[in-house]
């Protein structure tokens, strides 16, 4: 399944693009219930499918650790480690449950600058089955005003497919 990714030729179009990429990750995860290897699936074929990914990947809730993220499975250079909720542009999403979509990571406050050339970020807070929230996947990229309303769309769908185990394929858009 993954070799048949690798050599598959996406859409040009944003919208087009995530819709193949949502169907392909939900083919390649049917089955998988091990949450890290979900985790290090979506980053890897988010972060192949789009040039404008520098950084893809997942800060966990730190079960041994009060309103705290750790750094999961993700594509890119070094992350940080650790994210208080509330704190830059992850912890915000942590502690508002809510996506963040910041065309301008240097004018959002509190922004934690984990690798300088960020410009730009979306962060999508993680739900399992029940509701609970389990991470955030966070995306940067090196140009200003890279994410829009398109990317928050579709990274929700894909990531409440996933995990919150709606299991149905033909839930996805």
């Amino acid at each position: 399944m993954a070799e048949a990714f690798n050599d598959m030729s996406l859409p040009a179009a944003k919208a087009e693009r995530y819709a193949a990429v949502a169907q392909e990750i939900a083919a390649v995860l049917d089955g998988e219930p091990n949450r890290v290897a979900r985790m290090a699936t979506i980053a890897s074929m988010l972060a192949s499918a789009f040039d404008h990914y520098f950084w893809a990947g997942f800060y966990v809730v730190d079960p041994d650790r009060d309103r705290e993220l750790v750094v999961g499975p993700y594509q890119g250079t070094l992350g940080c480690l650790r994210i208080a909720f509330g704190r830059g542009v992850c912890g915000a999403a942590a502690e508002t449950r809510q996506t963040q979509l910041v065309p301008d990571v240097h004018a959002f406050p509190g922004h934690i600058a984990c690798d300088v050339r960020s410009a730009s970020e979306i962060v999508v807070p993680v739900f399992d089955g029940e509701g609970a929230l389990i991470a955030v996947f966070d995306v940067d990229a090196t140009e200003p005003e890279a994410f829009d309303e398109t990317d928050a769309r579709w990274l929700e769908e894909i990531l409440r497919h996933a995990f919150a185990g709606t299991g149905d394929r033909s839930t996805i858009p």
